[in-house]
C-alpha cells in the first residue's frame, strides 16, 4: 500500500435492537438532533466554509466546524430537512426527517431523499479522511433501496464509513437505518480525490 492511501474496516452489519428499546433509541436521536440544532442556533453561523478554510483546514476539522456550528451547514440539509449529527476520522452519520414534501406519487419517500442522504454520508466520511489542501467530487454514486420509507418513521440515519482513501480516489460504503433497526437503504461512492485551488 503507497503512503498516500489509508483503508479503513468496513462496518459491523445492523444489529436490530432488542425490543422496546427503538423508542429509547429514537429518544437518543431526538436529543443528539436538538443539541446539534442548538449549537447551531446559538452560534448563528450565517456562512458556509470557504475556499481558504477548505485549503488550510483537514476534512475532519471542516466536518467538526461544521457539527460545532461555526459553519452554516449546506442549504440542501435545509431544503430535504437532514444534519449532520456525528462525524469523526473515516466515519460521518446524517440525521433525516422523512416528511410530507419528500413523497413520490405513491406516497412513499422519493428515492431522490434516501439516495441524498446516503450521499452526504459518504461524501462526508471520505472527506474527513483528507488533509488540508484536498477536495473531492462524487465519481460514482450506487444505491439500493431495500424498505419502504413513510413519515410515519419519524428519523433515519445514513452512517457513511470509508472503505479506502488514495491519493486519486477514495471509497465508502453507507447505510440508511431506522432506530428500530431496520435497513431502509446502503449505498456506496468512489470518490475524485484532488488538489485544491491554492488562488
Amino acid at each position: 500500500m503507497s503512503q498516500n492511501s489509508e483503508t479503513v474496516a468496513s462496518p459491523s452489519p445492523v444489529v436490530s435492537p432488542p425490543p422496546g428499546a427503538a423508542s429509547s433509541l429514537l429518544a437518543d436521536w431526538l436529543a443528539a438532533e436538538d443539541a446539534v440544532r442548538e449549537r447551531h442556533t446559538c452560534a448563528r453561523p450565517t456562512a458556509p466554509p470557504t475556499r481558504e478554510q477548505f485549503a488550510t483546514l483537514t476534512g475532519l476539522q471542516v466536518m467538526q466546524g461544521l457539527l460545532r456550528g461555526e459553519m452554516a451547514p449546506p442549504s440542501i440539509s435545509h431544503t430535504l430537512d437532514f444534519l449532520l449529527i456525528e462525524v469523526n476520522h473515516g466515519h460521518a452519520v446524517f440525521q433525516g426527517t422523512p416528511g410530507p414534501g419528500h413523497l413520490n406519487p405513491m406516497g412513499g419517500v422519493h428515492g431522490g431523499w434516501y439516495a441524498t442522504l446516503l450521499d452526504s454520508a459518504l461524501g462526508c466520511c471520505v472527506h474527513t479522511a483528507l488533509p488540508a489542501g484536498k477536495g473531492y467530487t462524487t465519481l460514482e454514486l450506487k444505491v439500493n433501496l431495500v424498505r419502504a420509507l413513510t413519515p410515519k418513521v419519524q428519523r433515519v440515519r445514513a452512517e457513511g464509513r470509508v472503505i479506502h482513501v488514495g491519493g486519486q480516489t477514495a471509497t465508502a460504503d453507507a447505510r440508511l437505518v431506522g432506530p428500530d433497526g431496520k435497513l431502509y437503504a446502503h449505498g456506496s461512492t468512489t470518490c475524485l480525490v484532488f488538489n485544491l485551488p491554492t488562488s
